[in-house]
């Protein structure tokens, strides 16, 4: 029997910088609803990748030194690293500097152009260079962009336009006619009202003032402005070509769901349909925009410093542990919110207290009271039935929940069932039934239902948590896996053995915990207010004369020795070779260098620096490092380069 297909993509993930935990929401997000649905019975491609191209790469490529194609591989390579660390199943990953993309970005706007829908004409407005967002003055806030409140500066540019305007009227009739292409209903209210209704402007596809994207074929010194090439990912990764589309498109397409974040809901819901039915095309199913993860009350920003990135909270609560916060965390109509101390009391209260203590007690009690086999129900009473209900109902809620996206929600009906069996220990005292020998059918009908209902939780929990749920289900020794098991209570099969009672999940020390947190939070916050204060310095600081730069003597010199500063955490002493006796210089740079990592480096010294004294330590001079988003980064010299050399 052939399945039926189920295409579902994330948003492709701005290639800038290394994504914090709140941009790493929507691929757990999109993970948990593909293996749903492959639960389900469907035939699921999941889709993700990275947004390549832009000005914005192009200038922090600039500022590191290195090529916009270096930058590009070595953040996409990260973001792929963060999907493969939350476990997440997709079926494809997409770079927009694939080749092939490429080809059929540069194809899709041919066509487009031919037929009219894209024409040339100049632009003159206000540019936002983090959203790679045209403005008028009557749309900014305060001035700024009103997407992500930062500058803007003029610009004024020979450009190729979308005719969005020429499909405005069969948008706003699309989507009046198809009440879930745009959920949730806010969502959908506030693009027709905000910004379909009140006119569209024609959208500007092309730059010639920056390079890094794909070149416009038919006219070179323009290139493909980000929308036509990022929101085409969607087609490109599953073969669609103007010229003849593969198979694999035409099995999958239309899409059933994007997933996307609610900041680019306006790209998704305007540009990206009339793009599509411009090109003959039928418009995706559905659009989802969800909300954003907050740190406390704020958007999670590296310049507040107040990031958490994935691999941190995995190598603290684990992998598991870092999906159920995420997708129990987030209401459906409002953002969510993530800090350290919430944590800790989720995993501490629901995973450790609630699901860890349930799975480990029942397997410890059926191992001590019948060496571990799995007795029948053979004896029911009144009591079972509330439980047995409750399991039925869960996979129901689920069900409904999941089509709803409302994760949090089903998220907090697994857990309900879990609590629901605790209280169902408290209610039949197992360790009581077990000192009277008459009662051990009785025992082992409460220790089957426990069980019972603990593959219950086993087989929902897969979608969202799918390495514990393998070890819940290894350990009660459940041979029934599938959605279709839990039609019945009853499918854990009497006379199998349950495996050893293993903790799944070991309770956190918060205040041990919170003391570290908080201390590796303060450094980033420090270093991000460090490289505020140096940015100001450099806009702020007034022009020398040549002669003003001849003053300072920088020369070559190679570090001999290294060792942290006892009374500081901040400062390393070194010891250099510098052509001329050597010298010692004390620097700040420990929390980015471990003094191992220096010996042997040539650095650039300034040599002729007035001495002085840090922390009781003599310093004769000061070694170059630049601030970088990364933090602070000492600047090398090339070894062929002799100790000594001046520096002009």
């Amino acid at each position: 029997m052939n399945k039926k297909p189920y295409y579902i993509t994330t948003a492709i993930a701005y290639a800038s910088k290394k994504p914090h935990i709140g941009n790493t929401y929507e691929i757990v997000f999109t993970d948990a609803l593909a293996r749903y649905k492959r639960m389900q019975g469907y035939d699921v491609f999941m889709l993700t990748g990275t947004d390549e191209h832009g000005l914005k790469i192009e200038e922090l490529a600039k500022e590191e030194g290195i090529s916009p194609q270096e930058h590009v591989d070595r953040v996409a390579g990260e973001i792929r690293n963060i999907c493969d660390l939350m476990n997440t199943s997709y079926d494809g990953f997409i770079r927009t500097t694939d080749e092939q993309h490429k080809k059929v970005v540069q194809k899709i706007f041919k066509k487009l152009y031919d037929q009219g829908d894209i024409y040339k004409s100049s632009y003159e407005g206000l540019y936002c260079t983090p959203c790679e967002s045209f403005w008028t003055a009557s749309q900014l806030v305060d001035g700024k962009c009103p997407d992500c409140g930062r500058e803007v500066k003029p610009a004024n540019e020979e450009a190729y336009f979308l005719r969005l305007s020429k499909y405005q009227q069969w948008l706003e009739d699309y989507i009046e006619e198809h009440p879930d292409f745009i959920v949730p209903e806010s969502r959908k209210k506030e693009m027709l009202n905000n910004f379909i209704k009140p006119g569209l402007q024609d959208l500007c596809v092309s730059r010639t003032t920056f390079s890094w994207s794909i070149p416009v074929t038919f006219d070179p010194k323009h290139v493909i402005y980000v929308w036509i090439d990022a929101l085409s990912n969607y087609i490109t990764a599953m073969g669609y070509d103007p010229d003849g589309s593969s198979e694999l498109f035409e099995k999958y397409w239309p899409c059933d769901c994007h997933v996307i974040g609610k900041d680019i809901m306006r790209f998704h819901s305007i540009y990206w349909p009339i793009l599509l039915h411009a090109l003959g095309l039928e418009i995706p199913k559905q659009l989802f925009g969800h909300n954003w993860i907050l740190f406390g009350e704020d958007k999670m920003s590296k310049s507040k410093g107040n990031v958490i990135y994935s691999d941190d909270v995995v190598e603290a609560f684990g992998v598991d542990g870092a999906r159920y916060y995420l997708l129990s965390e987030m209401p459906l109509n409002s953002d969510g919110s993530i800090t350290y101390e919430s944590l800790i009391e989720r995993y501490n209260s629901d995973l450790a207290n609630t699901l860890g203590n349930l799975v480990n007690r029942s397997v410890a009690m059926t191992k001590k009271y019948f060496d571990g086999k799995i007795m029948p129900s053979a004896e029911a009473e009144d009591v079972d039935a509330d439980l047995i209900a409750k399991a039925l109902e869960t996979p129901k809620l689920i069900a409904k929940y999941m089509d709803e996206y409302r994760m949090a929600d089903t998220m907090d009906a697994v857990m309900n069932l879990a609590r629901r069996a605790n209280k169902y220990i408290d209610e039949t005292a197992p360790w009581v039934l077990a000192k009277d020998e008459s009662k051990s059918a009785r025992l082992g009908t409460v220790l089957y239902n426990l069980l019972e209902t603990i593959r219950f939780i086993g087989v929902s929990l897969e979608p969202f948590m799918p390495e514990t749920s393998v070890k819940i289900l290894d350990e009660i020794g459940a041979a029934q896996r599938d959605l279709a098991s839990l039609e019945n209570f009853g499918g854990l099969e009497a006379g199998r053995e349950v495996g050893e009672p293993v903790p799944l999940f070991a309770r956190i020390d918060a205040e041990k915990f919170m003391e570290e947190a908080n201390a590796k939070m303060a450094a980033q916050i420090a270093s991000a207010k460090a490289e505020e204060e140096a940015a100001e310095e450099i806009v702020l600081a007034p022009e020398i004369a040549i002669d003003d730069f001849a003053k300072v003597e920088i020369r070559v010199a190679k570090v001999v020795s290294c060792e942290k500063v006892k009374k500081s955490k901040k400062l390393l002493c070194l010891q250099l070779d510098d052509g001329m006796g050597g010298r010692q210089v004390v620097s700040g740079i420990a929390q980015y260098y471990e003094p191992e990592q220096l010996v042997g480096k040539k650095i650039q010294l300034i040599a002729n620096l007035k001495p002085c004294k840090l922390c009781g330590v003599d310093s004769f001079g000061m070694i170059c490092a630049a601030d970088t988003p990364d933090g602070v980064k000492v600047v090398f010299v090339d070894d062929s380069i002799p100790v000594g050399s001046k520096i002009r």
